[in-house]
């Protein structure tokens, strides 16, 4: 439930959801993400991989990208990540060499997520940093924006 979320939060992802509506407009499939600090949005992505044919050009990575080049530092620790669709096993082996200190998902992703749904790297001991994880945040608005676009597409 929404109201269960700190106002900080909600804006996050509704900043993200931004993101990923301008991706779902540009043909791409929509998940957008956002780095925080101290509240502040530093840098945004949004799914790129269709018009860049990059298989890497994941919302996280491309807001990850930003946000260091933005402080001129590839670790983010003070930061959070706030992103639509629950991160993928690429996208959270870059949150964990980001160092982040959270992140912050809607929808649960049961076919590639790697925070919970199918692995929850998280919890891995290969990996030498460990960060907050919190998901569901505005899931339903989240899920109905991807089902729309699939819905769309067949």
């Amino acid at each position: 439930m929404e109201s269960d979320w700190p106002q900080q939060d909600i804006d996050g992802m509704r900043a993200a959801l931004a993101e990923a509506q301008k991706a779902a407009g540009e043909g791409e499939v929509p998940v957008g993400a956002v780095v925080v600090v101290d509240g502040d949005i530093i840098a945004t992505g949004r799914n790129c991989s269709i018009v860049t044919s990059d298989p890497s050009a994941h919302a996280e990575i491309i807001a990850l990208r930003a946000a260091g080049s933005g402080v001129g530092n590839y670790r983010l620790p003070d930061a959070t990540l706030y992103v639509t669709l629950e991160p993928c096993v690429m996208c959270t082996g870059a949150i964990v060499q980001a160092r982040l200190k959270r992140v912050v998902f809607g929808a649960y992703d049961e076919k590639a997520g790697a925070l919970g749904s199918v692995e929850d790297l998280s919890d891995s001991r290969a990996l030498n940093h460990r960060f907050e994880i919190n998901g569901g945040l505005l899931a339903d608005e989240c899920s109905n924006l991807l089902r729309a676009f699939f819905e769309a597409r067949r």
